[in-house]
């Protein structure tokens, strides 16, 4: 009994500073304005991107946590992409201050998100199109995304690693308002998802069009060379890494269910210890003295 006690006493030891030292070995959260942390830009940080692209292709780079404004014209199609890693929940909320001026009637306002793939993501809940009055001042739009998967089936269009692209733009509006001025502010707020919805499966490489495999492997060589006129694969590898999430790509191998696997773990073994010790010596033949 006193090898039991002193066997669990060892485990739970080593369960509570397993537990102690997780959060240590999990993935920094994504820093925001509102819990104290540096400011975009600080720390080598990319700065919030101050305008919008007009396509995908030309859409501003902006990181998780980011607050990105762009000044537009009622009618533009406005654009931005942002990074999302596996096992990641992000919400993405986009507010448009109205001209002062007097409109001439209602007007829907809409935000879609698309992934690396243009593929137009569903939002699990989030107002992501509203009208609004002709004398309204702004307008608010959200969209809260599905868990992005580690890997999904080809025919799916499941959420996967890579760059999102949040598109801003008015469906309905009169002809009379088209150029009015607005000004738009675009943030994505990303959360980790918790073991519950890790998967056994990472793709080859996150969905950032216009950049291969070798391209980004190769970028810190490129970055470090002096050559005053940038080689193709240099361009494409910089447009791949300019905004990615905060320790790489896939840098979130750590989740809870570690945590529960080596409980598990545990709990079995002292299971089986207990068992053993509480049949040990049950079965065998007893001895009795000789001459007795």
């Amino acid at each position: 009994m006193r090898t039991l006690r002193t066997l669990t006493a060892a485990l739970l030891t080593a369960g509570s500073l397993f537990a102690a030292a997780a959060p240590a070995l999990a993935d920094d959260p994504t820093p925001t304005a509102s819990d104290g942390s540096p400011s975009p830009g600080s720390d080598g940080e990319a700065p919030a991107p101050t305008e919008a692209g007009t396509s995908f292709r030309t859409a501003a780079l902006m990181l998780p946590g980011q607050r990105a404004t762009a000044d537009a014209s009622t009618g533009d199609y406005l654009y931005w992409a942002v990074p999302l890693d596996q096992g990641q929940d992000a919400t993405v909320r986009a507010k448009v201050k109205l001209p002062e001026s007097a409109r001439h009637g209602e007007a829907t306002w809409r935000l879609d998100v698309y992934d690396g793939l243009r593929r137009r993501q569903a939002c699990r809940y989030g107002m992501q199109a509203r009208t609004v009055a002709a004398d309204a001042t702004s307008v608010e739009l959200a969209c809260t995304l599905r868990t992005v998967r580690g890997w999904a089936e080809p025919w799916s269009d499941d959420p996967l690693p890579g760059r999102y692209y949040l598109r801003l733009t008015t469906t309905e509006q009169p002809q009379e308002d088209l150029g009015l001025p607005v000004r738009a502010e675009v943030t994505a707020d990303v959360t980790d998802a918790g073991g519950a919805h890790a998967v056994d499966g990472a793709l080859a490489a996150p969905l950032v069009p216009g950049a291969t495999v070798s391209d980004t492997q190769d970028q810190a060589g490129d970055d470090a060379s002096d050559s005053p006129s940038p080689s193709p694969s240099a361009s494409s590898a910089s447009a791949a890494t300019a905004a990615e999430p905060d320790g790489g790509w896939s840098s979130g191998w750590w989740s809870d269910r570690w945590i529960w696997t080596a409980a598990g773990g545990v709990a079995a073994a002292l299971t089986g210890i207990a068992g053993y010790r509480l049949t040990a010596g049950r079965g065998r033949p007893s001895r009795v003295p000789p001459g007795v």
